[in-house]
């Protein structure tokens, strides 16, 4: 019987992909190749060769070890998070349609790949490899159009702060512009870093549409135009890739920690999300109430707050992130309830044909946060979970008049249990992918608790008698 890695390499097509990235490697005059895939945590890893080894690389793969999904990360206890030394390699597969010329390095390009596990393993050998994030979303979304017939489109809001460098080329705690939101003179101050990284995101693939200035020092916001799951997952990605070369370019630090300032906005990434039938959207208002979406996105959006708690474990993932929670008068969105532009709940429909999830940040594994919406729209769809009424008012006006509403999990810790106890959002990390997240993010949180911070210096260092 055929194996996973088998039937990929069977694709119709692919013989003729190969040769067509073979002719734009020569017409480019592309010497090397990063063959990536994305870890746990957002990282991009992989390998580099020579063009000249293409067909091989595209036919045989490369191999490198498990733990690499894992950024290849020790716990606290010393033991190796996910998988231990003693573990086979995986095999990395190119995507042939995502390869891309760098723009910043003619010479170079990056090609996504699909991880598998060995050939050798005793226990389904040449079968996906589950802790592949990427090659998840995918199979997910195919499993979810094939049950249904829908699929998800989204479209990200990326905010960063770009970040001056010290004398020593490290980066400071210290933004570029000043705390001014939509200001145009402070987005005038970044327009060499703007240009530089629009040109290389549209030499990339990405539709650039429109940015501002956002209310913290630095910080930016550029937007692309929408599309399905995984591309919108890979042009996030890319974009950071883009981010980084610009900052080494022009020495400025693009930061994508969440809170590197209190007391003023953290680093947010709502997703605009709606699910599709073909080329209708399946969101739209049915009725005589413009604003309403259809009877499917409203259980879409009941499932999403059904899940809400386990969910913000994979899309608030780092125990910075809920600094931005704890940060009061910024519109965090704390509460699991939806509104009509109501940016004090975690879901807005900011739109009649989508809604905006924010209970998200900008540390978020795109690919992992995307496969927790569709588990979590799924269930709501096929359990037609009703959402309640939408809420009109502030939330904290509301609770004030007596409303009880949901809290989101406030600590890493809690979004963890909250996980743990959701079958539903586990779903969206199947087999090893949750023993790596939950390993990862457990240390993690654990890390932090055992952790002497210079709060607690501050405020027991003299504390008796």
């Amino acid at each position: 019987m055929d194996t996973d890695l088998d039937q990929f390499l069977a694709t119709d097509g692919r013989s003729e992909d190969i040769a067509r990235v073979r002719r734009e490697i020569d017409k480019s005059g592309v010497q090397y190749i990063y063959y990536q895939f994305v870890s746990v945590t957002g990282r991009i890893m992989g390998k580099g060769a020579p063009a000249a080894h293409w067909e091989r690389f595209a036919e045989k793969g490369f191999q490198l070890v498990y733990g690499s999904t894992a950024n290849l990360f020790i716990d606290r206890h010393g033991d190796y998070i996910g998988y231990g030394p003693e573990a086979r390699e995986l095999v990395g597969l190119p995507d042939t349609e995502t390869f891309c010329v760098l723009p910043w390095d003619p010479k170079t390009a990056r090609v996504f790949c699909t991880l598998f596990r060995c050939k050798e393993e005793e226990v389904d050998p040449g079968a996906f490899l589950s802790s592949d994030c990427r090659g998840n979303l995918k199979r997910i979304h195919k499993e979810f159009e094939q049950e249904t017939g829908l699929h998800l489109r989204a479209g990200t809001e990326p905010e960063m702060m770009w970040l001056k460098l010290n004398p020593d080329g490290t980066p400071s705690v210290e933004g570029m512009t000043k705390p001014y939101c939509y200001h145009i003179d402070q987005f005038a101050e970044l327009q060499p870093l703007i240009h530089k990284v629009i040109e290389y995101s549209t030499a990339m693939g990405l539709d650039m549409i429109q940015g501002d200035h956002e209310d913290a020092p630095g910080q930016l916001e550029l937007n692309w135009q929408f599309d399905r799951a995984e591309h919108t997952a890979d042009r996030l990605t890319t974009y950071r890739q883009i981010c980084r070369q610009v900052g080494r370019e022009l020495g400025a630090f693009p930061c994508f920690m969440p809170k590197p300032f209190t007391g003023v906005s953290a680093n947010g990434c709502h997703h605009n999300i709606s699910l599709w039938q073909g080329d209708t959207n399946a969101f739209l208002p049915e009725g005589d109430n413009p604003r309403m979406p259809s009877k499917l996105g409203l259980a879409a959006i009941g499932g999403v707050l059904e899940h809400l708690n386990a969910l913000t474990c994979l899309t608030s993932p780092t125990v910075n992130s809920y600094r931005r929670l704890w940060d009061t008068g910024f519109w965090a969105p704390l509460y699991a309830d939806w509104g009509y532009q109501n940016r004090t709940t975690a879901l807005r429909v900011s739109s009649p044909d989508r809604f905006e999830y924010r209970s998200v940040d900008s540390a978020v594994n795109p690919y992992l946060s995307m496969a927790g919406l569709i588990k979590a729209m799924a269930d709501g769809i096929k359990r037609n979970l009703d959402p309640g009424p939408p809420e009109e008012r502030n939330i904290y006006e509301a609770l004030a008049e007596g409303k009880e509403v949901r809290k989101i999990p406030m600590t890493l810790g809690d979004a963890l249990a909250a996980l743990e106890a959701d079958e539903v959002v586990q779903s969206a990390l199947p087999g090893e992918m949750y023993t790596v997240f939950e390993h990862y993010k457990r240390d993690e949180w654990e890390r932090f608790c055992a952790a002497v911070t210079d709060w607690d210096v501050k405020e027991y260092l003299d504390i008796l008698p």
